[in-house]
């Protein structure tokens, strides 16, 4: 019997408690779950490749699941995807505008390989609003971030924040 590998790639800048929910959601979907953490320039990253994959790594560990690894990948995701041979890809949804995106790119991706799945799991109601985007935005405008973030993750972007300097009236 094969196994079922499923893929759960992301920019993770940073990793926060809606990312956790989905990784623990869907290696319980999967019998070996990677975590592929990639660059993105657009999104204008606060962390570097390094910097995010050893948080990733951490975060991952934290969690306890014995059927989870992350790695690093720099390439087309369906490309990826087939070198570590994965069959899912799974996507994390909070509301309408990630889903015409992600439903976009799931049927971009069934173009390039059909053997390949999208799967998408909503995010816990409590994690929906929960954006990597606005997780950085907060912070540099000095506010609370705890809540969205694990205490070790709040650390390392507040000490980011610090050396990047805050925004605002502060």
């Amino acid at each position: 019997m094969t196994r079922r590998i499923g893929l759960y790639p992301g920019t993770f800048d940073p990793i926060t408690l809606g990312h956790a929910d989905i990784i623990r959601r869907g290696a319980k979907l999967v019998d070996w779950l990677i975590i592929g953490v990639t660059t993105n320039p657009s999104k204008n990253p606060m962390f570097s490749t390094e910097e995010r994959f050893a948080m990733v790594e951490r975060e991952v560990e934290n969690l306890g699941l014995g059927n989870v690894e992350v790695l690093g990948f720099n390439t087309l995701l369906v490309k990826f995807a087939q070198q570590q041979g994965a069959s899912v890809i799974i996507r994390g949804l909070r509301a309408v505008a990630d889903f015409e995106y992600e439903y976009q790119m799931a049927g971009m991706n069934q173009q390039l390989d059909d053997d390949v799945e999208t799967v998408f799991l909503m995010a816990d109601v409590s994690l929906q609003p929960i954006a990597s985007k606005l997780v950085k935005e907060i912070a540099l405008y000095g506010g609370e971030i705890g809540k969205f973030v694990s205490p070790a993750v709040e650390t390392e972007v507040m000490a980011r924040v610090e050396k990047l300097g805050r925004k605002g009236d502060l």
